[in-house]
């Protein structure tokens, strides 16, 4: 019975495996079935991811390598499972003849097994993909995203300057400001896109268009979508942890951040963006139309995007004309170059503009246009909605409405008018919109402060001359923007404007359409015969420029019973006052300026409520007495460069002196007597603000006991030898430091003082900014320091601030300053027939040449200076432009 026992289990064995084939040969028809279910089940959860990633995609998002695999191994899964699911129908269709027993059993047996398996991997597949929670992941951004950039017309220098900057390690950012539609934006852009040729290599470089309102939470927003932050790390986050996760992003990397379009200072470290101080590699560039935001972001070099040049803004125009309009007519250049000049270098206005011209292909056409675009540039095409409504937003940003008053109030000007910034704000102070600083003094600073603010935000600019800082101008598109939020843009009729520049007559009908108007400014032109006065009811304010051609009609003024400004400085015809003015019992501004005006009327002592009278540069004027003393409400009045006698002077300052609200004077004086009465009454002296003493012969020492004297000039006094200030003589004002007495003198000019051999007082002057000394004869030291009884220690302040210095026709001259001095604010310095000016007072750490826009003179008076430094010589050489007259 030995042998039996193995044989069984071999028996036993051969019955198993026997049975387990058998099972998948007799399941096969079922498990063909189940797999077939299982399959659609799987294609089915292979649809829905599969749509999640084509969502995930369009989103600029990446598949997962998971994913991107599971898919590919389902699509090859199911070719396999189709080619299984075919072999196996077919294996069950080949039975044995009138039996169900297959054909091939080893066949059948292969197949059953193979579908088994491929219905369990089905199964996992399917597990799989159902539990995919994250099937794409946000793509890593591209170093540069190139943006798209018309070509660019007349910033390549501008552009290479701010990439030279960018290539030193010292300036970590750069503010680009400049007014609206300069083509900030448009250099911003190039500097972006050009960063892909690798002028300069970043590992990243982000463009944030910042605009209003600048918050930290929407720039950390921006900067999320550009930098491969994972979602955990940013979803329900706090601004600051937010913030840490940008910190750890780009301090790992060598950035280059583009800012555009910032209106107010953005804390970029806020954000969360490392400081790119001296020696980072990484660089922020930012826009803005305000300097100030370069200053408060700490800006390490300030930009200025300037309007473009003619020759360069004439070819970006003629680029979006075309040249087949150009070309179309031989006068059409012509005329096109008119059209241009309009724009004054504004490039957004050149396009506009040169859009509108696009199909103009008749001189006619474009002969149409020019008065339009002169006379009513709102409604040229594509000026309001293009051009006037992107400008308008540096106006909406300003402070408040005061300033915004001031602003459009210089749109009354003339077309390039050189504003005068002092004139400008004795207006706004006639015109009641400093008020609320109270005396005149406030006030004046307040709106220098508010010139200045203008400024910054590009809406008024400097002008090229011998002193770009007392005088701003307008830009034209600017000013035509301003003339349409003020004349045409309806809501706010309490600004309404009418400015006249025609140049021939206005007819009667025009004037009678200026009922409703608050302020007039005539500045070409005169009017057409009027049959009787127009009625201006609404009148606040007339100004009348000296090419206005004709005299006013009579009784012109009879009809404004609310003027408040009346300015006729300049205006030639004016010989006679006329004594309708004497009736504008509401006038609080009065200029009569550069008028040939002989008399003043005594009626006008019934301008009760006038604040601000200006009688400037006329050459003989009589005013009767008891007249300025009528003037109760009278703070400023200025009376500079009148001839007139000694008694009439007198009789003027003694009624000045008797004025209660009188809080400023400018006047000229031209006898010791006249002299002695200002400067021995308390009264005056805390008035004074500007002195000029003309052909005063009698007086070779003057003692300046003003201290709130801000200007002095003395023309003609032949016999004066020095002008100083008497320290021991008591002080009017005891609450005056003695040290400070003329601390608020900003400004002086002597000329034709043939015995003049110092100027002493000057080195009590320590916020001088301008000295001009001119046909002096027996001048050898501006300052003779060894009799001034001050220090070289005292001194340090002497000339610190001085931004002008012009020396002309002084043969005498030797220094300056026997002392070496700083000039740290110096800009412009000129020097004329001093042949003996051998040596300037420049000392050897001068930092001049930090500040120094230009030297003038002879070249061979520079060539002869002597040196006792040849570094100053050769920081200076560079700004030296000669000039062969004065």
């Amino acid at each position: 019975m030995d042998f039996v026992s193995p044989v069984l289990d071999i028996a036993s064995c051969l019955w198993d495996c026997t049975a387990k084939r058998a099972v998948y040969i007799r399941e096969l028809p079922e498990n063909l079935n189940s797999l077939r279910t299982a399959m659609v089940d799987l294609k089915n959860v292979y649809g829905d991811v599969k749509e999640k990633v084509d969502r995930e995609e369009e989103r600029r998002k990446k598949r997962t390598r998971a994913v991107d695999g599971w898919i590919q191994s389902v699509e090859a899964m199911e070719k396999e499972v189709n080619d299984l699911l075919a072999k196996g129908d077919e294996e069950i269709q080949k039975k044995c003849l009138g039996t169900c027993c297959p054909k091939n059993c080893r066949a059948s047996y292969k197949i059953g097994k193979m579908v088994r398996g491929k219905m369990d991997e089905v199964t996992l597949k399917k597990t799989e993909g159902s539990n995919f929670r994250v099937v794409a992941e946000p793509l890593p951004s591209p170093t540069v995203i190139e943006r798209p950039l018309d070509k660019m017309v007349g910033l390549d220098s501008l552009f290479d300057h701010v990439c030279m900057q960018l290539q030193d390690d010292k300036v970590g950012s750069v503010g680009l400001y400049g007014m609206g539609g300069v083509g900030k934006t448009t250099l911003l852009t190039r500097i972006n896109n050009e960063s892909l040729k690798t002028r300069v290599e970043f590992d990243a470089v982000i463009w944030v268009t910042v605009s209003r309102p600048a918050t930290v939470e929407k720039v950390q927003q921006v900067l999320f979508n550009k930098l491969a932050i994972p979602s955990f790390q940013w979803e329900s986050r706090s601004e600051d942890e937010r913030k840490e996760a940008i910190f750890n992003v780009l301090k790992t990397k060598k950035f280059l951040l583009l800012l555009d379009d910032i209106w107010e200072p953005l804390d970029l470290f806020a954000v969360g963006i490392p400081p790119v101080n001296d020696g980072s590699k990484s660089k922020v560039v930012f826009t803005t139309r305000f300097s100030t935001v370069c200053r408060d972001m700490g800006a390490k070099k300030s930009i200025e995007v300037k309007c473009l040049a003619w020759e360069e803004a004439f070819a970006l125009f003629q680029k979006y004309v075309g040249e087949d309009t150009i070309n179309s007519h031989p006068h059409i250049p012509k005329l096109a170059e008119i059209v241009a000049k309009e724009c004054d270098g504004l490039p957004l206005a050149l396009i506009t503009i040169g859009r509108a011209m696009a199909g103009a292909k008749t001189p006619e056409e474009w002969e149409k246009k020019i008065p339009m675009l002169k006379n009513y540039p709102a409604k040229f095409p594509g000026m309001e909605n293009h051009l006037f409504s992107r400008l308008a937003f540096s106006y909406d940003s300003l402070q408040d409405e005061a300033v915004k008053s001031c602003f459009l109030y210089c749109s009354l000007f003339p077309e390039d008018y050189e504003i005068d910034c002092n004139a400008l704000v004795q207006l706004w102070i006639g015109e009641g919109f400093l008020d609320e600083y109270g005396d005149i003094k406030e006030a004046k600073n307040g709106g220098e402060e508010i010139i200045s603010s203008l400024k910054h935000a590009c809406l008024l600019e400097n002008i090229d001359g011998w002193f770009p800082e007392k005088y701003v101008k307008m830009h034209d598109v600017i000013r035509d923007m301003a003339l349409w939020l003020a004349c045409q843009n309806g809501n706010k009729k309490q600004n309404k404007f009418v400015f006249i520049d025609k140049g021939e007559l206005v007819k009667a009908y025009e004037v009678e359409k200026w009922k409703e108007t608050q302020r007039i400014s005539l500045s070409r032109g005169s009017f057409d015969e009027l049959m009787e006065p127009p009625s201006f009811p609404n009148l606040q304010t007339l100004l009348v420029s000296k090419e206005w051609s004709k005299s006013f009609p009579r009784g012109f003024f009879t009809c404004m019973p609310i003027l408040t400004v009346l300015d006729l400085s300049f205006y030639p015809q004016m010989t006679d006052l006329p004594m309708e003015i004497c009736k504008l019992f509401t006038l609080r501004y009065l200029n009569l300026s550069c008028t040939w005006i002989e008399k003043i009327p005594m009626e006008l002592r019934n301008l009760t409520k006038l604040r601000c009278l200006i009688l400037d540069r006329i050459p003989k004027l009589e005013i009767p007495s008891q007249t300025i003393s009528g003037l109760s409400s009278l703070k400023l009045f200025s009376m500079v460069h009148l001839s007139n006698t000694e008694r009439a002077c007198r009789v003027l300052l003694e009624e000045l002196e008797g004025l209660k609200c009188i809080e400023q004077i400018s006047i000229s004086l031209g006898s010791v007597p006249s002299i002695q009465k200002l400067l021995n009454s308390h009264e005056l002296q805390r008035c004074v603000r500007r002195l000029t003493l003309n052909q005063c012969e009698g007086m070779n020492l003057l003692h300046l006991l003003l201290p709130y004297l801000e200007e002095f000039a003395a023309r003609d006094c032949s016999n004066l030898e020095d002008v100083t200030i008497n320290l021991e003589k008591e002080v009017v004002h005891s609450t005056f430091p003695r040290h400070q007495y003329l601390y608020y003198l900003s400004e002086v000019r002597i000329g034709n003082c043939k015995n003049l051999m110092k100027l002493t007082f000057l080195i009590y002057a320590p916020n001088l900014k301008i000295l001009l000394i001119d046909a002096c004869g027996s001048l050898e030291e501006v300052i003779e320091v060894d009799q001034c009884g001050v220090s070289k220690i005292e001194s340090d302040g002497l000339f610190s601030r001085l931004v002008h210095l012009h020396l002309w026709g002084l043969p005498k001259l030797r220094s300056i300053c026997r002392w070496s001095l700083l000039f740290p604010s110096l800009k412009v310095m000129s020097v004329f027939e001093c042949p003996n000016l051998r040596k300037l007072s420049f000392d050897s750490n001068i930092g001049i040449s930090k500040n120094v826009e230009e030297i003038r003179g002879r070249q061979e008076w520079w060539d002869d200076l002597e040196w006792e430094d040849q570094t100053i010589k050769h920081n200076l050489t560079p700004y030296f432009k000669p000039r062969d007259t004065w």
